[in-house]
């Protein structure tokens, strides 16, 4: 009887033990509960009671969207759409049209069509406005549009889109879609080869190990890792990449977490192909985590000489969770370390700013590391090239004029308006730089800048204490001469905006592959990149 007594205080303690030792947020069990329990009856009362129909679903997709709004940006909730989506940019496998596409409120607009994929064959361009997908009209279309455009293996869709103000229908017939990780490698001279790294999903370190080894095979003795633009991926891909490079039983990574069993160490696991080849690493403000982690490592391990301006600071690491009805979590859950021990992370969401932004980790806490040989590292605001090029540095202005799209649509502009015979020759003008600006003027482009933004502050406090008749003068004057300087900050940002523009316009003629060959004989970074390696010496102090 009394082991019987035993054993039933044993079961409900043990349960207890088990509840309150083995999860993650054990000291916070009863305050989580009893906010799901107000969040329940709140949200049943106001669907039941509320004076107009409601739409439980929008309710509670706006809900969990606000409440991660507040973490960071990585950590997001996804419908069954999503999932599906997120699998293709892992695996870069999909059935479809073959094309980058933007969805806008009345249209799709195509941003890049795959070259000979079917968008492509169909006679897309950058720059069409897809309006209709087999009569279903996009306009007040309910849903992600672009789902239209998928479907099975060679089934048809009628397109119909519209093209410098004129209607067009076309057919395109469904493929099955590949996203190369490495779209480009070849050899820019008799020695350095050139490999271009576009993403880390499953094919990554596979493709790249077949371009080192192939290019090795034509006689490369020094190799350009380009990671510009690259937003990251997988991790384990990452690390794959490290070993091309590194021995086998290197450090390459380290996460830590409050929760134990995501601090984990990334070792390289594989025989390398090649531990002693030069090596040049493109970075930009657009390579982010995996691109941070390949660049990062081998910077640390005085691998590899980083060219090129700071990479974005992405130092945390996510992971998809189930949950039901087929949708996910993708939540961070954790930071990783590089070899030397600095984590990258630049921005910091959990201290924001008055309008709600993240803020950056100032310079003066960064902190100092030591590379392999003993140069100097820091942590807080991404990786930091070992040769700087300012011109790939973007600015406050170059950032606003690409996020408003100007670039994109003044290259469908001037591709209509010019034909271009020999690519390889191409360059802009003084006179087409001056046509660029003209079109901001008059496309409606709007730069606020944080100087702005404190003066109409401050105008609006001055008006709530009677004090706005004098300053509203002095006001206008200094937007006057604000307008004036933003005037100035496209000219000074004149180079890059050039490089830009040019990017966008070859693109249109000879597609991305075209661009990368327009890249070789014309790139201030791949220049600066074969002149480091040309040069043995300079190589070996760069990492010494």
């Amino acid at each position: 009887m009394k082991n019987l007594l035993k054993k039933r205080l044993i079961i409900p303690i043990l349960a207890l033990t088990i509840l309150f030792t083995g999860t993650a947020f054990k000291s916070d069990f009863f305050e989580i509960a009893k906010q799901i329990e107000i969040f329940t009856t709140l949200f049943k009362e106001l669907n039941m009671n509320y004076v107009d129909k409601t739409n439980p679903a929008e309710l509670m997709d706006n809900a969990i969207k606000n409440m991660l709004n507040d973490l960071d940006p990585y950590t997001k909730f996804y419908n069954e759409q999503d999932v599906e989506a997120e699998r293709i940019r892992r695996t870069g496998d999909y059935t479809g049209v073959g094309a980058r596409i933007k969805t806008l409120k009345d249209k799709l607009l195509v941003i890049e069509p795959y070259k000979d994929y079917p968008a492509d064959k169909a006679g897309l361009k950058a720059g069409d406005e897809i309006i209709a997908v087999d009569g279903t009209v996009i306009d007040g279309f309910e849903g992600d549009a672009s789902d239209l455009l998928k479907g099975t293996p060679n089934s048809k869709l009628e397109i119909t889109y519209k093209r410098q103000g004129k209607t067009n229908n076309t057919t395109v017939t469904r493929s099955e879609i590949e996203i190369d990780a490495v779209p480009h490698f070849s050899m820019i001279d008799a020695q350095t080869g050139y490999i271009v790294l576009q993403k880390f999903n499953e094919k990554a370190s596979l493709q790249t190990g077949y371009a080192l080894k192939d290019l090795k095979a034509q006689g490369a003795t020094q190799i350009i890792l380009d990671l510009r633009g690259n937003p990251g991926g997988l991790l384990n891909e990452a690390v794959n990449i490290v070993n091309l490079f590194v021995p086998k039983g290197q450090l390459v990574v380290t996460t830590k977490s409050k929760v134990s069993k995501y601090n984990q160490t990334y070792y390289t696991k594989k025989d390398p192909i090649d531990v002693n080849i030069p090596v040049v690493v493109l970075i930009d403000g657009r390579s982010a985590s995996a691109s941070e982690i390949v660049s990062g490592t081998l910077q640390d391990l005085d691998r590899a000489v980083i060219v090129g301006s700071r990479s974005f600071g992405k130092g945390l690491v996510q992971r998809p969770k189930k949950l039901t009805y087929g949708t996910q979590l993708k939540v961070t859950i954790s930071r990783y370390y590089t070899p030397s021990g600095r984590c990258i992370q630049a921005l910091d969401y959990w201290n924001r700013d008055d309008n709600g932004n993240a803020v950056r980790v100032k310079q003066e806490n960064y902190n100092v590391f030591k590379t392999k040989n003993g140069r100097k590292v820091f942590d807080g605001g991404g990786v930091f090239p070992d040769e700087a090029l300012e011109v790939t540095k973007n600015t406050a202005i170059t950032d606003a004029i690409l996020n408003s799209q100007s670039i994109f649509d003044f290259a469908t502009k001037y591709y209509y308006t010019n034909k271009i015979e020999d690519i390889s020759k191409f360059k802009l003008t003084d006179a087409d730089f001056n046509s660029f600006k003209n079109y901001l003027n008059t496309s409606g482009f709007e730069f606020e800048t944080e100087t702005e933004k404190a003066l109409k502050k401050a105008l609006e406090v001055s008006k709530s204490e009677n004090l706005d008749d004098d300053i509203s003068k002095d006001y206008k004057t200094l937007i006057t001469n604000l307008d004036n300087s933003k005037a100035k900050a496209v000219e000074n940002n004149k180079k890059q905006l050039i490089n830009l523009l040019t990017d966008e316009i070859v693109k249109r003629y000879v597609y991305r592959e075209g661009l990368y060959e327009y890249y070789k004989t014309h790139n201030e970074e791949i220049k600066t990149a074969t002149d480091i390696l040309s040069n043995p010496s300079k190589y070996n102090r760069y990492l010494n």
